[in-house]
């Protein structure tokens, strides 16, 4: 089992104080951004900035994934993006505001030709589509599990670009929690990444100050299924790494639930601290010793 990335930081990649900061952060994975964070006038020197930047650090060499955060499909700027950081062989590529696989399938197929003319390893660079920041998005969000889309690393939601495209004033309910639109394309983009068999990566907890709230919120998360989160600031870097590895009780409860089984000699079903067990419970408990083994291998 290949350790899943608990953390993806944006780094803009327009800045070199916090370029310069970047490999200290402790993140499973960077995202050098050339979208959001970077100003239009500032998109030119961002891709020299961070090109420079991963040819610095070849991949055999990297303390943590480098990946890019492309502009749009729709843009004009997507092409000279890629054209730019491939020579650099980042380990993925987000893209934003993605329509459905179609826009994942076109970008993989730009960078098999990039690819080739860099000299870096086919279907090396994985795709990390931002899969429900445009209005249609969420309705694709179950195709990707029959797209047969070799360089799909995961899927990944967001908020803000969808509230929008849809001309919302608030993504946010009178309590302060995700509206029901936001709760919904949340639920459906962690079910089309396990339907799809990669990784679900949660969306930004966007007050880098709350530690506390950010832990919860990762708990939780991780107990619904997720894998990862987004950050925005290397303070969240280190709850978020901790939040998403099994606890010490959740590691010895797996032994014991793994010990129980093979004591039971076949059997589909086993008691344990009175409670009766089966084979999905079996199944996740393998899950949680193949992801420890994965972190200490890594």
């Amino acid at each position: 089992m290949t350790a899943p990335i608990r953390s993806f930081l944006f780094i803009p990649g327009d800045s070199e104080k916090k370029l310069g900061k970047a490999d200290g952060t402790g993140a499973d994975a960077l995202i050098l951004d050339l979208e959001d964070s970077v100003a239009p006038p500032n998109k030119a020197r961002a891709r020299e900035m961070v090109t420079a930047f991963l040819m610095a650090r070849p991949r055999e060499q990297r303390t943590s994934q480098l990946w890019v955060r492309v502009n749009p499909l729709d843009t004009d700027l997507l092409l000279g993006d890629l054209a730019a950081v491939v020579a650099g062989a980042p380990d993925g590529i987000m893209l934003p505001k993605a329509n459905g696989p179609d826009d994942v399938r076109t970008v993989s197929l730009f960078l098999d030709a990039l690819e080739v003319q860099a000299g870096v390893d086919a279907t090396s660079i994985r795709i990390l589509p931002v899969a429900t920041e445009t209005a249609i998005a969420p309705f694709c969000l179950g195709d990707y599990a029959a797209a047969n889309l070799a360089r799909l690393a995961g899927l990944t939601w967001g908020a803000e670009d969808l509230s929008a495209a849809v001309g919302a004033s608030t993504n946010l309910d009178a309590s302060g929690e995700w509206a029901l639109t936001y709760k919904l394309v949340r639920s459906l983009t962690l079910l089309g990444a396990h339907a799809a068999g990669v990784a679900a990566i949660d969306t930004l907890f966007v007050d880098f100050r709350d530690e506390e709230g950010l832990r919860a919120s990762c708990r939780a998360a991780r107990a619904e299924g997720w894998s990862g989160r987004l950050a925005i600031h290397p303070a969240q870097v280190a709850p978020i790494n901790e939040s998403f590895m099994p606890t010490d009780a959740e590691v010895e409860h797996a032994r014991r639930v793994v010990a129980a089984f093979e004591a039971a000699d076949g059997a589909g079903t086993v008691g344990l601290d009175g409670k009766m067990l089966d084979i999905p419970h079996l199944k996740q408990a393998n899950n949680v010793l193949a992801q420890i083994a994965a972190y200490v291998r890594r």
